[in-house]
């Protein structure tokens, strides 16, 4: 009895959020028009899509920094890039932090590196997105509007795989595996082809002569920044597995599987997989 009054009570809840953070019909269809990477989904999937959007919206706080304006259109279209990864899982894979800030552009941080010879420096760099274990994401907004490119560069999902890397701990390019969604996969499964090819990748760069990096950065499918750590390579194929599928699919073609099944989602496919509950 309890168990049927919870469930109620939490339909309840759902039903008045979707209603209090509704998105407009009007901001709804520019938003997709934005983001022609969402064409793999049918009419359900974008209901779904629609709905989650909503329920991210009520769980987060957005803010903006610099002066920039917070608006309704730069909240749905951060949202619902946010919301894709997670469209067959659940929401439940962001929780413990709801900060997102906002730039108008890149954005400097500051970061501990360690060279060859061991001696450990402070280093300041411009950054286009960050995501923090159990703090904010921190976005550009110029470069969150850089959806409809040719290559398979999306920041959004970028810091977002990073949220879900960090779920369990420290990212580390093993997102957490659950069985009612990731069944046979286990973690030895995952390490057998994400970790053979991050270390294929990584000796792919460097065998790049450097009289040819530049024509290999701008071919190259995958960001060479993706072989600076596997965490990185985790959320940069993420980026091409939504933005670039196809692509995707024909040059790492397990790699694409092992993703499909992580995020259960075939993009380079009509249609994304049958999902859970949000």
């Amino acid at each position: 009895m309890l168990s049927r009054l919870n469930q109620w009570f939490g339909a309840r809840r759902r039903e008045r959020t979707l209603r209090d953070f509704a998105i407009a019909d009007a901001l709804w269809r520019t938003t997709l028009l934005r983001l022609p990477f969402l064409t793999h989904l049918d009419a359900g999937d974008l209901v779904r899509l629609r709905e989650l959007t909503s329920l991210f919206i009520a769980q987060k706080s957005f803010s903006t920094a610099h002066e920039l304006e917070l608006t309704d259109e730069m909240t749905v279209a951060i949202a619902v890039q946010a919301c894709l990864p997670v469209l067959n899982l659940s929401l439940d894979l962001y929780r413990g932090w709801v900060g997102i800030v906002v730039y108008p552009g890149e954005f400097v941080i500051r970061k501990t590196v360690e060279d060859e010879d061991g001696v450990v420096h402070e280093i300041e760099q411009e950054a286009s997105g960050e995501a923090w274990e159990g703090g904010p994401v921190i976005l550009s907004w110029e470069d969150a509007q850089m959806t409809g490119g040719r290559d398979a560069y999306n920041v959004v999902i970028h810091e977002f795989a990073h949220k879900i890397d960090m779920l369990t701990g420290e990212a580390d390019g093993h997102p957490p595996l659950f069985r009612r969604w990731h069944a046979p996969l286990d973690n030895t499964a995952w390490a057998d082809v994400f970790d053979h090819a991050y270390d294929q990748f990584c000796a792919r760069v460097d065998a790049v002569p450097e009289r040819r990096w530049a024509r290999f950065e701008r071919e190259s499918l995958i960001d060479p920044y993706a072989a600076d750590h596997p965490s990185e390579f985790f959320a940069v194929c993420s980026e091409a597995l939504f933005v670039q599928p196809k692509g995707f699919e024909a040059e790492y073609p397990e790699l694409y599987r092992l993703l499909a099944r992580y995020y259960r989602q075939d993009p380079a496919k009509v249609g994304a997989l049958e999902g859970g509950t949000p």
